[in-house]
């Protein structure tokens, strides 16, 4: 059994439903196709002055005023100040209404002490920021939702708010319909009774409406569609993953991040509905996953190890808050432009997305051994990134001296010994909200989306701003104003209508969802679609396709099969995916085609393997459910837990990541089948080499969890990593499988509480053989 893992998301997707390269366009008709490219697009002005690293910077909180002249950025370029303390404290994610006006999920009680005390308490709130002299900066707040457990995710739906809080599955609708700008009005919109798994880092994030209108979600293997005012859960085949942002580009590919594994971008190979499929491009590479601060970064969690000799953090080790900017009051060459937040090396990647001519995706940073914005302040914690309303780019800083959280920073680590001796505990209570602005641009006009008609909405699918585009179509949708539909026609298939020129790509895209949306879409605008000479509008209408080749439609499958010989291998990457829906032989025989006949293409390769991991999910899904209940959920809620924490720094199958961060798990059958070294090892962590070989990060501590959580690990890792490590006894493995009781985790808490120091590998295997195991 291989990929074991993955095979647990589907049923973990079921569980928690509550079910047993931006590839650059112009305004025309055509794409401008990208090649790979060799070295760094160039600005067309650099920065002033070179890079030079700060190395004695001051950990004492600066004003806003003077935090602003400690960043460097390109020429042209400069940062506002649109919100700080005290309007505003500990800021994590924000979100605009229809009308632009500003909300802002606030973490106050996350490492207020270097040991999160009080970290889940419901002191955290949601604040509603407005821009009433519109200056560009926050002059009116009120606070919308109070006493939260540090909100998470947000979402504007119409006039309410959606927010998701720490520890906790539910998702609630928050209205204000006074006018007060306090929230009056609260109702459940998605609820699961089962706590979240994860400490505060590793918990889902995102809530993003996505151009398929779906609402994707990091971690956790499931999406959402709104429907009546509901949120109606999907499961994944094999989950989202990602850590902390969530983004998506004008054609709707998704970018995850995965900070613990120093993974600045992840999953926007393929949609995750269809599985994974990550070549590592981006993060494999030295070159990409290097970073270049101006300060001296010596609070970076593993050390000297993640650290160059001038102590400037060496690779991304905390990348998050990512966005594709999609805005129109920025340079040209910034459009469609990656930006990922390191708020440990005190910086922000931008970075180009190259359609490379085998139909994948890769990333390039835009500056050679240089960084987009750096900052010499060490408070700086850049956490989101955003395209706004007004067409610029916002950033959320936290302002703070820890970013990391305790579990990472127990006493006695490198970590913990950096917060302490430079009084970084203290820096708490702050924070502050950016415009990147840039000379000869002004902002846009503010949006009254809420108030306008429908008809006027629908102008709004072609405009420039990718964030227009986006609400307009989430507005329209929501609506259900069917009135729309015979305009929207139009537009998709390029034709005027109610514009006041010919629509653009993207223009045409979003009519064509925004039907989808509204239950419009149909066989003939799909055949146009997937005849079209642009290659995004073909791709769309496979995408628009699926309904139909779910049911076997004939007239459809016929209609693909026209294709399969398409020029461009992204659209015949799309078609095998899109068709793989189909049970018909015909569909699985153009399949088989266009793979035989592209038998090296790295993309459709890739896709080949990914369908042939999801019939192995079929196979293991069945086999689980053999399980007794009580075992099943032991192991299940273990599997939620390890894609939730672990995967982070082992691998999503155990197996490893290419940045090394922490020891792959298969293979360690003999260790993982002695209960009490394992249990020993989650509750104190592990430290120092492991069969000879260091990593960075140290295995921390895991007592504060449950005995109930830590046996579910357990199980999963028993249960599965075992497996793949001997294959061939899986069957009888699984048949007489034994499970970690929460009653032994609890006799070795009771036994070891006195131990303060995290466990070494030879302590392990010593205990290990003592036992004859």
């Amino acid at each position: 059994m291989k990929r074991c893992f993955c095979k647990f998301n589907l049923i973990i997707g079921f569980f928690l439903a509550g079910i047993s390269c931006t590839e650059i366009t112009n305004n025309s008709d055509t794409a401008i196709p990208l090649n790979d490219i060799q070295h760094p697009v160039k600005e067309e002005a650099g920065f002033a002055s070179p890079r030079k690293v700060n190395p004695n910077p001051t950990t004492v909180p600066l004003s806003p005023g003077e935090s602003l002249k400690t960043f460097r950025l390109p020429e042209g370029y400069r940062l506002e100040l649109v919100a700080s303390e005290p309007m505003i404290s500990e800021p994590v994610a924000i979100a605009w209404d229809g009308n632009g006006r500003m909300y802002v999920a606030q973490m106050e009680t996350y490492m207020q002490t270097i040991d999160a005390k009080g970290e889940n308490e419901a002191r955290s709130r949601i604040m509603l920021l407005e821009d009433t002299d519109n200056d560009g900066k926050m002059d009116k707040s009120s606070v919308f939702v109070d006493r939260l457990v540090t909100p998470r995710m947000l979402l504007c739906i119409g006039n309410e708010l959606l927010v998701n809080e720490t520890n906790t599955f539910d998702i609630y609708a928050y209205k204000d319909s006074d006018g007060d700008g306090k929230a009056d009005q609260k109702r459940a919109v998605f609820q699961k009774d089962k706590k979240a798994y994860g400490n505060v880092e590793h918990q889902r994030s995102g809530l993003d409406w996505n151009l398929d209108n779906w609402i994707y979600v990091t971690t956790d293997p499931v999406r959402y569609r709104y429907k009546n005012g509901q949120l109606q859960a999907d499961s994944l085949i094999y989950g989202n993953n990602g850590q902390w942002g969530l983004t998506h580009d004008n054609y709707g590919r998704l970018f995850f991040s995965r900070a613990a594994s120093g993974i600045a971008a992840a999953g926007y190979q393929i949609n995750p509905v269809y599985g994974q499929l990550d070549f590592f491009d981006s993060h494999a590479d030295p070159v990409f996953a290097a970073t270049w601060p101006i300060i001296k970064t010596p609070d970076a969690n593993g050390g000297a190890a993640n650290l160059r000799a001038d102590s400037t953090l060496v690779s991304f080790t905390a990348a998050c808050g990512q966005s594709v900017f999609r805005g129109d009051r920025l340079p040209d060459n910034m459009k469609g432009d990656y930006l990922v937040a390191e708020p440990v090396g005190r910086l922000i990647r931008r970075a180009k997305i190259i359609r490379k001519d085998d139909g994948t995706i890769q990333l390039k940073n835009v500056y050679e051994q240089d960084e987009f914005i750096t900052s010499t302040d060490m408070n700086f914690r850049p956490v989101s990134t955003y395209t706004g309303p007004d067409g610029c780019i916002y950033i959320t800083d936290m302002y703070r001296g820890i970013i990391q959280e305790s579990a990472w920073a127990q006493p006695g680590s490198f970590l913990y010994d950096q917060i302490v001796s430079k009084g970084l505990d203290r820096n708490t209570r702050n924070g502050r909200i950016y415009r990147l602005v840039h000379d000869g641009f002004q902002r846009g006009p503010k949006p009254r989306m809420l108030e306008e008609s429908t008809a006027r909405l629908i102008t709004y699918l072609d405009h420039p701003n990718g964030w227009w585009r986006d609400n307009a179509q989430k507005e329209i949708i929501i609506r259900n104003d069917t009135s729309a539909i015979p305009d929207l026609q139009k537009i998709a298939l390029g034709k005027k209508g109610i514009l006041s020129e010919k629509p653009s790509v993207l223009g045409r895209i979003h009519a064509l969802w925004t039907l989808e949306g509204l239950n419009a879409m149909n066989k003939a605008i799909v055949h146009k679609t997937i005849e079209d000479k642009n290659v995004q509008i073909r791709k769309t209408g496979i995408w628009l396709s699926e309904p139909y080749l779910k049911k076997d439609d004939p007239e459809i499958i016929d209609a693909l099969a026209l294709i399969r010989d398409d020029e461009r291998i992204e659209v015949l990457g799309q078609l095998v995916l899109s068709l793989n829906y189909s049970h018909t032989d015909k569909a699985k025989k153009i399949i088989r085609d266009i793979l035989s006949k592209n038998a090296n293409d790295k993309l459709l390769t890739g896709i080949a393997a990914t369908m042939e991991k999801n019939e192995e999910i079929r196979q293991y899904g069945a086999r689980l459910v053999n399980l007794k209940e009580s075992d099943r959920e032991l192991v299940l809620n273990g599997a939620t837990i390890f894609q939730s924490l672990c995967a982070s720094c082992h691998g999503t199958e155990g197996q490893g990541l290419p940045t090394q961060i922490a020891p792959p798990l298969i293979g360690k059958f003999r260790l993982l089948e002695y209960k009490e070294g394992v249990i020993k090892i989650l509750l104190h962590g592990l430290k120092g080499a492991i069969d000879g070989k260091t990593y960075p990060d140290q295995m921390p501590a895991m007592a504060a969890n449950s005995d109930e959580w830590i046996a579910s690990v357990l199980n999963y890792l028993r249960y599965d990593l075992s497996m793949r490590s001997f294959p061939k006894m899986s069957e009888g493995y699984i048949n007489h499988f034994v499970l970690v009781q929460p009653e032994q985790v609890k006799k070795v808490r009771a036994e070891f509480a006195d131990r303060k120091d995290p466990w070494t590998w030879d302590e392990i295997k010593k205990s290990v053989k003592k036992s004859g195991q």
